[in-house]
């Protein structure tokens, strides 16, 4: 292939890796203080409905990105609510929680669909965007792309460097100890279920504001699964995360690179390969992971000290 085909799919790798990294991070904040959320999908859901109305309605899509991390954790405080507070089955929560999500953004969605809204465009960053081959693959995207560079560096500094985010994680290893030392158990784990609900409503809203600029019934497509499974393919480290995130945006930019070349190959089976690279993948992690768990306490419970 040319370099005229290659860099046009790099670009489609990253910009279809964009909303599936933010949704992956989300979780593994989130799973990191011990809390399993499988709504992953309902949330992106409600992101991107959430982002795209705003962006309408006030014509700035910058607040239909804080909207759509808004409703994304305002749906995880829902899980929160449930597995916190009344100390529900962490799994079926979060099943429901994908249910009602797609349920609800589909059923309020349904006026909307087809229709288009002023989004994020590409910004081509200076003097960076004209090195040759990674300067249109990497600065020659929208601002939301950019952002999403900066997150999996953050994340990794505020769970490995600072204070807070190393309590975070040992109230999802142990929280016995963490309790004896006089950390507030409850309320870290309800940070990570905010903070991580508001990263994947982010993801969402960026399918609607800056991937598609429209929406459509079902615009996530599975893609909260992916970010689910792409937790377990990372080992719970950011940086894992982004490479797994451009493996999956890869994928789906070659199956609509082959689609557009109007290939002999099925569109159906193009169409799955994303989600067998799911398969393969957590075969792969179940396999190469041996000894790298999850957080010990996740998806345990904790009852309130009397």
């Amino acid at each position: 292939m040319t370099i005229e085909v290659v860099v046009p799919i790099l670009a489609a790798t990253i910009q279809s890796g964009t909303p599936i990294l933010y949704a992956t991070l989300g979780e593994i904040l989130t799973e990191r203080a011990g809390v399993l959320n499988l709504g992953v999908e309902g949330m992106m859901l409600v992101g991107a409905l959430a982002g795209f109305l705003t962006a309408r309605m006030t014509g700035d899509p910058v607040l239909g990105f804080l909207a759509g991390g808004l409703f994304g954790a305002l749906l995880a405080g829902v899980h929160g609510l449930v597995c916190l507070g009344l100390q529900g089955n962490q799994v079926v929560s979060g099943l429901a929680l994908t249910i009602m999500g797609t349920g609800l953004a589909n059923y309020l969605g349904t006026p909307f669909d087809g229709q288009s809204v002023t989004g994020f465009h590409v910004y081509a960053v200076p003097f960076l965007s004209r090195i040759p081959l990674f300067g249109p693959v990497l600065f020659t995207q929208d601002v939301l792309v950019y952002l999403s560079y900066l997150l999996p560096l953050c994340l990794w500094i505020y769970l490995g460097f600072t204070r807070w985010g190393l309590a975070l994680r040992s109230v999802g290893e142990n929280p016995e100890s963490a309790l004896a030392a006089g950390l507030p158990i409850a309320g870290y784990r309800w940070i990570g279920v905010l903070a991580g609900g508001s990263l994947v409503g982010f993801g969402g809203a960026y399918l609607s504001l800056a991937y598609t600029h429209l929406w459509t019934t079902g615009l996530s497509a599975g893609r909260g699964w992916i970010a689910v499974a792409l937790v377990i393919f990372a080992f719970w480290r950011p940086w894992r995360a982004m490479l797994g995130a451009y493996l999956y945006g890869g994928v789906m930019a070659f199956q609509f690179r082959l689609q557009a070349a109007g290939t002999h190959l099925p569109s159906s089976l193009l169409l799955m390969l994303p989600y067998a690279l799911t398969i393969a993948v957590l075969v792969f992690s179940s396999w190469r992971g041996r000894g790298i768990g999850a957080p010990a306490a996740l998806g345990v419970n904790i009852e309130p000290p009397d």
